[in-house]
């Protein structure tokens, strides 16, 4: 008997009771109106289906899928500014620009939050307009009232009202009249008519010319809030909507990541993070038709459905690189995904309906902006994200990698100490990034080494201490080394300043020359930018020969070779050339290049040197490698103006208009091959 139950129990429901289910879960999820008539319409469609039919399965799918979307489930954002600053600053050190952006976002969202709508009453008796007025500024808006409709022209003349509420019937403008008048003077003004002479044919009328609601006498003043209420979620929907989207940009390691689940804690929303890179299928982002087998949603609604709200902090990461083929661009999705004025009703292909994005906080990140396309670029508030000093990630070090580490790892009780010293060993001598991955790495691989020590030693009461010698011993030897401060200066040899998706670095540029059929040589993976800086530095020389007192002919039967190695690496970028021109004089004037001065800056044929980008970058770059001086172009003073102090410390920063000042100052007499 029991087990006959039990097969009755598992028997599947008949049809009928599956699309009852159904229909009473479209009622409980208060679908948006469209929505809802789109779901009856295929509930309707479904009843009259076969259900061994194909279709009766895939609308079922459709459905459920429907209904399961957030539609009108949110979380309420936390707006206090002090704990959101609380949070940024216990969870990341530096990044103060960040941070203050970060904080004026949410000051905004906080005064369209807290800012009472404005509300103009016009009605010709006075203790209509009185009412009104006593009523709604106890619920706590800021009320005017008017007595006709020229009376109320002049106001809105003056002021900027968020809803206006009219009688229809009024000397010298009617309801209508003044409606018109509204809608051609302030279009963003909701208007909502009230008359105790409700029709049909009047309010169809008014709702045609643009009134948002239509009231009768008596007023029902549970409707007049409701109506209210709604115009005020309006305005503040979108004024938010129309808020910018973030896209950090900078160097790996740097943070942007963690930051967006820092603004996620903040706002105590969910956050949610997709990587988009090497994505090539538009349809990953929009979805398939339901006509195609197999059809599934985008991956937009499918992270939102799975969080089960509709404003999450949502992370589009690696923006930058996007793929691009047959099956279509993803890019031009995301320029209707983060357009304010699209996405409000972005309609993914499976869903067949438009979905409101816009509460959702996108943030986008990149290495590397110039990438993008510009019409996304546009629709992107880009903030750097640049490299941290050293200075900075013994701090980061000290505070948040080693702590976190240590916890990881079961060290704890007790908790092993690092000397600043054996900080700063780590980072000079194994790490060279702008971001601080490999510097958690080497942290990490010390822990282990530390760990094993801690269960092998005779007396485990005993703190362990990490100094020098220590790290190195764990380590190994040393990784990188300062290869400009501990090089000779060499004829023909000069360092550059170069700025890369990885942060700052340094390159060397090398000249030779040989007999030949006046050919010039490039080699290390130039890309065509830089060849055309070295042929426009070839040519001011040679234009140039008589004033830099060379000999006019020093090209005649000769090849000239310029190489750049690590000649498996890609490079291109226009800051090499007054590098390149340098290194061409070095060789042909015999006079040895200082390797412990690091140029930047492009190189007209006149001989004018213009502005670069990267400039923090490349500073800390020359920082790390222990280069003395550095030469950037005098357009960019200002940026140079903006960097803190400590970030300068220990170099000193020359600014050059012109190429015949750095000569000097850059090339020895002949002879002098060894640093002073």
């Amino acid at each position: 008997m029991i087990f006959f139950r039990k097969a009755e129990e598992e028997r599947p429901k008949p049809p009928s009771t599956e699309l009852a289910d159904l229909m009473a879960k479209v009622k409980k999820a208060r679908l948006p109106e469209e929505v809802n008539e789109v779901a009856l319409k295929e509930l309707e469609r479904l009843d009259k289906t076969d259900p061994a039919a194909a279709e009766y399965a895939i609308g079922l799918n459709y459905l459920d899928y429907l209904i399961s979307l957030p539609w009108q489930r949110f979380t309420e954002d936390n707006l206090d500014l002090k704990r959101a600053e609380a949070v940024l600053e216990n969870q990341h050190y530096g990044l103060r620009h960040v941070k203050e952006r970060i904080l004026e976002y949410l000051a905004v969202r906080t005064l369209c939050r807290l800012q009472p709508i404005d509300i103009l009453v016009v009605d010709d008796e006075e203790i209509a307009r009185t009412n009104l007025e006593y009523v709604l500024t106890k619920d706590g808006y800021r009320v005017s009232t008017a007595a006709n409709g020229l009376e109320a022209l002049e106001k809105l003349e003056e002021y900027e009202f968020d809803l206006v509420l009219t009688d229809l019937k009024m000397e010298k403008m009617d309801g209508l009249q003044l409606l018109e008048m509204v809608k051609k003077k302030a279009p963003l003004t909701g208007l909502v008519m009230i008359t105790g002479y409700a029709t049909v044919d009047t309010a169809v009328e008014a709702m045609k010319k643009g009134a948002i609601h239509y009231l009768s006498k008596p007023i029902n003043l549970e409707e007049l809030r409701q109506t209210v209420r709604q115009v005020q979620e309006r305005r503040r929907s979108h004024q938010i909507s129309r808020g910018p989207v973030l896209c950090f940009a900078g160097p790996p390691g740097t943070g942007k990541t963690s930051i967006g689940h820092s603004i996620a804690e903040a706002l105590k929303r969910r956050f949610v993070r997709l990587s988009l890179a090497g994505l090539r299928d538009e349809a990953e982002l929009r979805g398939h038709r339901r006509t195609y087998v197999g059809a599934m949603p985008g991956r937009i609604l499918n992270e939102i459905k799975r969080l089960g709200f509709n404003n999450p902090v949502f992370m589009l990461d690696e923006i930058d690189k996007i793929g691009q083929d047959f099956r279509g661009d993803p890019a031009s999705v995301l320029l209707e995904i983060l357009d304010p004025a699209q996405n409000t009703k972005f309609v993914d292909h499976y869903l067949e309906v438009p979905f409101d994005l816009s509460k959702v906080m996108f943030i986008a990140t990149a290495n590397l902006v110039e990438k993008l396309p510009a019409p996304l670029l546009d629709r992107l508030e880009v903030i750097d994200f640049h490299g941290y000093t050293e200075k900075e990630k013994l701090q980061i070090a000290k505070n948040y990698l080693i702590p976190r580490q240590l916890r990881e790892h079961g060290l704890r009780n007790p908790t092993p100490e690092f000397s600043d010293a054996a900080v700063t060993r780590i980072i000079r001598d194994y790490t060279r990034e702008a971001g601080l991955r490999n510097l958690e790495r080497q942290v990490a691989t010390i822990c282990r080494k530390l760990a094993r020590l801690a269960l092998e030693r005779p007396s485990p009461g005993q703190p362990l201490r990490v100094d020098e010698a220590q790290v190195c011993q764990f380590l190994g030897p040393r990784k990188y080394s300062h290869e400009v401060a501990e090089a000779a200066h060499r004829v023909g040899v000069t360092t550059g300043l170069v700025w890369t998706e990885f942060g700052g670095e340094i390159i060397f540029v090398e000249a030779t020359q040989m007999k030949g059929s006046q050919q010039l040589i490039l080699t290390g993976s130039l890309g065509s930018v830089l060849q055309e800086s070295a042929q426009t530095a070839l040519s001011y020389i040679r234009s140039h020969a008589t004033a830099l007192q060379l000999d006019p002919d020093f090209f005649a039967g000769r090849d000239v070779h310029i190489h750049i190695p690590a000649g498996a690496i890609p490079k291109d970028g226009p800051s090499a050339g007054i590098t390149i021109v340098l290194a061409l004089l070095s060789l042909l004037t015999g006079r040895p290049a200082r390797r412990d001065v690091a140029l930047t800056g492009e190189l007209t044929l006149s001989g004018r040197i213009l502005p670069v980008s990267g400039i923090r970058e490349k500073i800390l770059a020359a920082q790390r490698a222990g280069v003395r001086v550095v030469v950037f172009p005098e357009q960019n003073r200002v940026d140079l103006d903006d960097l803190e102090e400590d970030m300068k410390e220990g170099l000193e920063v020359i600014l050059a208009g012109e190429i015949t000042s750095l000569i000097d100052l850059v090339l020895l007499p002949p002879g002098e091959k060894t640093l002073s």
